[in-house]
């Protein structure tokens, strides 16, 4: 259960389109002056370095981030999700930001940011990541367990990102089950679940879970980057999104048919639904 490690995998696609979605959803969150509690439940070290031995070994950012790096489109979306990587690079791209990072870019003196990481070595990676501000608070525990301790916030306001590594198939369960218990206990916040599509049945047993628990106004985005397979490997991912912003489903049914264009085969596809209403 601790083996997993986001070096190995940072920049892909799947980052692309859980970091997209998180960025517009904090910036919509955060128009408001009213402070906002930011909880991350599996952080991973927060900032990577493409060059580093993990990351050449995989080189999935080749497949994602690198193929925006030049975008010259006029998705305003995802001109922003670009800028945004490259503030924390100079010319050539060195580093990619983790959902930590990401989130620090949108949080505001009045905000808390929780971050939640079980890996001994990212929870120390991590917490150097993130030390410079004292409104983010670094947890080496349970990030399930732990967002039921934190809803609902002192803010009344609060930003979930569920993020956990998938190596056990029971996580897409937990995944389910622990956003729809803290919903239960704070109806009004912003919850989303990340998820790979390795074997459709499991989305299909996660969806439906979802629809069928009670909790309102659920939309779905995914990116496939290749058909569904029997195969080993993951195709697709996606994020489910509890009480999105209203302007989130528009922003993503124009940025998802470029997605697919840039960094899918032939094969690949895009879902935009609204799984359950408001």
């Amino acid at each position: 259960m601790l083996s997993y490690r986001h070096s190995f995998h940072a920049g892909n696609p799947a980052d692309i389109i859980k970091h997209l979605v998180l960025a517009n959803v904090l910036e919509y969150m955060t128009r408001k002056d009213k402070p906002l509690d930011y909880i991350d439940t599996h952080s991973g070290a927060g900032f990577f370095e493409l060059s580093s031995s993990d990351a050449q070994k995989t080189q999935e950012y080749l497949d994602g981030i690198a193929k925006l790096w030049h975008y010259s489109g006029d998705n305003d979306a995802i001109k922003a999700f670009v800028d945004l990587v490259k503030s924390f690079n100079d010319d050539a791209l060195a580093f990619y930001p983790g959902s930590p990072k990401v989130a620090e870019q949108f949080l505001r003196r009045q905000d808390k940011g929780w971050f939640f990481e079980l890996h001994p070595k990212d929870s120390v990676l991590l917490t150097d990541n993130l030390a410079h501000k004292k409104s983010l608070r670094v947890r080496s525990e349970d990030g399930f367990k732990g967002l039921l301790g934190l809803v609902p916030p002192s803010s009344r306001r609060a930003c979930v990102l569920m993020d956990p590594p998938y190596e056990i198939k029971t996580d897409y369960q937990q995944a389910a089950k622990m956003i729809i218990k803290a919903y239960k206990k704070f109806n009004s916040g912003t919850y989303m679940i990340w998820y790979p599509v390795v074997d459709r049945a499991r989305i299909d047993l996660l969806e439906q879970t979802l629809i069928e628990s009670g909790v309102r106004n659920v939309q779905l985005f995914e990116l496939a980057t290749s058909a569904d397979t029997q195969e080993h490997g993951m195709t697709a991912s996606g994020m489910i999104v509890i009480n999105a912003p209203w302007t989130l489903k528009a922003t993503m049914d124009s940025v998802l048919p470029e997605f697919v264009e840039m960094l899918s085969d032939e094969t690949g596809f895009y879902r935009s639904e609204q799984l359950v209403a408001e």
